[in-house]
């Protein structure tokens, strides 16, 4: 049986055209038209991977109340914002709240296939035995690449599939800046500066949440940024 993938999309035809679409390319669809609905579909059993539209029905920023109440229920489930919304406060709004991309309706359903297949990659290396060397340690940070675990001073730090591997890009080579070009690549992503942006806030503070004194991750203006070598 394929993957399970919940589309949470207000617009009965797109709603439609997107899960006819998966379902071709070997994907269970699960679909919802609004917030309830799928609050009480992901209580029951959670998808594989989620996309959600921002606004449902009368809820202007239904998307994101259902993000974080996702984000609640697993820590590491795939989500993907599509909107119609370009805008860059919508766009850091989902990355802060946990979304592993964002993506526009303007997307060609081979780039949108893309960026799901790449987060599910990246899933499964989770269900393979950890190794020797799938296991990075740089001073107080330990990052098991199959687990897609991380832990700073023996402590766990629960990130996002995106966020972690952004992490390890850093991580694998410290002292090394890593621009956006090569952080997007590391993650599989395709997005614009202040994406990256949003993405390096939101894993700062995460890290900070387990010790106020982290300081590893360097913002290098006009260059990208840096884990600090040991």
């Amino acid at each position: 049986m394929g993957k399970r993938i919940a589309i949470v999309e207000d617009d009965e035809t797109i709603r439609q055209n997107y899960g006819d679409a998966l379902r071709r390319n070997g994907y269970e669809i699960e679909t919802y038209a609004t917030r309830v609905e799928a609050n009480a579909g992901f209580k029951n059993r959670l998808p594989d991977l989620a996309i959600l539209d921002i606004g449902l029905g009368d809820e202007t920023d239904g998307g994101f109340s259902l993000c974080r109440d996702l984000r609640a229920m697993s820590s590491s489930l795939p989500i993907i914002f599509l909107s119609a919304r370009d805008n860059d406060f919508d766009v850091v709004s989902g990355l802060r709240l946990g979304a592993d991309d964002y993506v526009t309706k303007d997307v060609s359903m081979p780039h949108l296939l893309a960026r799901i297949a790449a987060l599910f990659r990246r899933m499964e290396a989770m269900k393979l035995p950890s190794r020797a060397e799938d296991v990075l340690h740089r001073g107080k940070v330990i990052l098991d690449i199959n687990r897609l675990s991380v832990m700073w001073n023996n402590v766990v730090v629960v990130l996002t599939v995106t966020e972690f591997w952004m992490v390890h890009a850093l991580v694998k080579f410290p002292g090394h800046v890593k621009n956006r070009d090569q952080l997007m690549r590391e993650a599989e992503l395709t997005v614009d500066d202040n994406t990256i942006t949003s993405h390096m806030k939101r894993i700062r503070k995460k890290f900070i949440a387990v010790d106020a004194t982290f300081d590893e991750i360097e913002t290098v203006y006009g260059m990208g940024y840096r884990w600090h070598a040991a």
